[in-house]
């Protein structure tokens, strides 16, 4: 156990179903409380729908685990209301040090442009993580129902509804709901109970994880070595946590025996080595790994929606299991809002399994590519390896052949059913399917950031610096569409004429800094409509209330619907028992 984390035990509760004759229903069943479950009940919970959260445990996560959040993610759980505390908690970082055997070969910086609200990575143990997340939950406490001790144990999947049994302390119960969500890990008990696979790669070779606790003179930067004096022919990575915790991760080989390695007499041999002898620490937590590269073919089965580690799973470096299964559930999240609202046809849901197939292949093929390139398995790809290193120290085209973990990045939606409009003219990195970008703003006078003004419902973008002719007639057409759109807001980049600034569900803001001109493109007239989950979904240089209206049917799925939604690898109940 950490000696600088005191795992919080929450309370067991005794289920009121227990005391009840009928089978209660919900809405959304979600099985696991970690990072995505919790992250997928809080979401949720924002967009007005209730669940109730099961999970076998009752305290977070045992040892560091996870540690790099990106930008991206840092920005989804800002909207979710726990962005701050990973802020002040974590060690901000965006700079990087390459080096091999023993000099460097390069540096690199993650976010070179300034204007943006949050850093490029944080390090943050996972403990805290899931704690913050569990404390916003409890905030939320009216919609969020999160039962600690709570083990599904049977699982009925049918086309129309599922139904859960769980066991208690006080015995057993069962839960009948329109949609059960699985983020139960990466080796999901449901997954196997409903005879489903996730298929992949695994990776032949063992790393050893040392958080120590000491006070060091390394700065705040990521340090990787490829075959250094004090670990030679493996690699190393460096990371600093809150605490005065670092990380270590030795590469062992293949070899190398799992229960030996991370005894405390051979862990530290290795690390004083690296430290040099006159460096004192303690060892706060230690594990070895083996790592698998592997997804599920698809993420739904009937109404049973996977998630997380049990619907993909990369290895470590580049840091994109846990930052990419935040983005998963910011996908399904708005999606299954609006379905259970009866704003989009069910059709919708089969998106989350088309957009973040794309996602998770993404992560997989970069995560794949760093491992072959760390751990060269012939002797031709260990001299190419070396080679990229040795021209990476003199000459900038190696570098980006060096692949060290290509660190996390947000996954754009390229050729979605769901993206819009499109006009060539405007910055490739806003195209649809894209995150927003965030940006400096005065709001009502007050510094403010982009970001905040967008998300968990449709906003639209636009410039309002047009002519007073043009403004009364922008005004009546969109004064027609939010009347008729419930779900659809505005954000005004002025200075804008008085008509418009008059419209209902409208932010009137001031690009403090001229950055979201710059970023978005923008120029009189133009707009962007932006997805619940901050994607851009659709752009023009000139909007119309007729060309909002068919982009917002586009991403809520209408055109979807005369689909037959009877897919086959969908079909037939299974019931499984644990």
């Amino acid at each position: 156990m950490p000696s600088t984390y005191n795992n919080p035990v929450y309370p067991y509760r005794r289920p009121p179903e227990l005391d009840r004759d009928d089978i209660r229903h919900c809405p959304v069943v979600i099985v696991g409380a970690g990072p995505t479950g919790l992250a997928m009940a809080i979401d949720l919970a924002q967009q007005g729908i209730a669940s109730v959260v099961l999970d076998d445990n009752n305290t977070v996560s045992v040892g560091s685990r996870a540690i790099c959040f990106a930008k991206r993610t840092l920005e989804i759980l800002d909207r979710l209301g726990c962005g701050q505390p990973m802020i002040d908690k974590g060690v901000t970082w965006q700079h990087g040090r390459v080096f091999f055997q023993e000099r460097e070969v390069y540096d690199f910086n993650l976010l070179p442009e300034e204007g943006h609200r949050m850093p490029a990575f944080i390090n943050l143990q996972q403990y805290y993580f899931e704690e913050y997340l569990v404390d916003r939950a409890d905030e939320l406490a009216d919609r969020i129902d999160l039962r600690w001790l709570h083990k599904v144990v049977e699982v009925d999947s049918q086309p129309e509804r599922s139904e859960v049994v769980v066991s208690t302390q006080d015995g057993n119960y069962r839960l009948t709901c329109d949609y059960l969500l699985v983020a139960d890990g990466a080796n999901s008990k449901i997954r196997d109970q409903l005879g489903l696979e996730s298929k992949g790669q695994i990776f032949q070779d063992h790393f050893l994880i040392a958080d120590v606790i000491m006070k060091a003179d390394f700065p705040t930067e990521r340090w990787f070595w490829f075959d250094p004096p004090f670990h030679p022919n493996q690699s190393v990575l460096l990371h600093k946590q809150p605490d005065n915790v670092w990380r270590i991760d030795f590469q062992l080989g293949w070899d190398a025996d799992p229960e030996e390695e991370k005894k405390e007499e051979n862990i530290r041999p290795r690390v004083q080595a690296m430290l040099g002898e006159d460096v004192e620490f303690e060892l706060e937590w230690a594990s070895v790994y083996t790592f698998r590269c592997r997804k599920m073919d698809d993420y739904i089965h009937n109404r049973v929606f996977f998630m997380g580690d049990a619907a993909h799973q990369v290895s470590p470096f580049g840091a994109r299991g846990a930052n990419g299964a935040l983005q998963s559930t910011e996908n399904l999240a708005w999606k299954l809002a609006r379905v259970l609202k009866g704003q989009a046809p069910e059709a919708l849901l089969a998106t989350y399994n088309d957009e973040r197939q794309h996602g998770a292949a993404e992560n997989i093929l970069n995560s794949t590519r760093a491992t072959d390139f760390i751990t060269p398995k012939s002797r031709i790809s260990r001299v190419f390896r070396d080679t990229t290193l040795e021209l990476a120290e003199h000459y900038p085209f190696a570098r980006s052949l060096v692949n060290s973990g290509r660190l996390s990045v947000p996954c754009r939606y390229d050729g979605s059913p769901l993206n819009g409009p499109d006009a060539e003219r405007y910055p490739n990195e806003l195209r649809p399917g894209s995150p927003a970008k965030d940006a400096p703003i005065r709001l009502a006078g007050q510094s403010a950031w982009l970001l905040n003004q967008l998300g968990n419902r449709f906003v639209l973008l636009l410039d309002g610096r047009v002519e007073s002719a043009r403004a009364e007639h922008l005004k009546a057409e969109l004064q027609s569409l939010l009347d008729e759109r419930g779900d659809l807001d505005l954000v005004i980049v002025g200075p804008t004429p008085h008509a418009l600034s008059e419209l209902p569900r409208s932010a009137l803001v001031e690009d403090a800094e001229q950055l979201i001109g710059e970023r978005y493109g923008l120029s009189a007239g133009s707009a962007y409509l932006i997805r619940p989950d901050q994607h851009v979904t659709a752009r023009w240089p000139e909007v119309s209330a007729k060309a909002i209206g068919e982009a917002m049917d586009r991403a809520l799925g209408a055109h979807l619907a005369a689909v037959s939604e009877d897919r086959p690898d969908h079909q037939g109940g299974r019931h499984a028992t644990a």
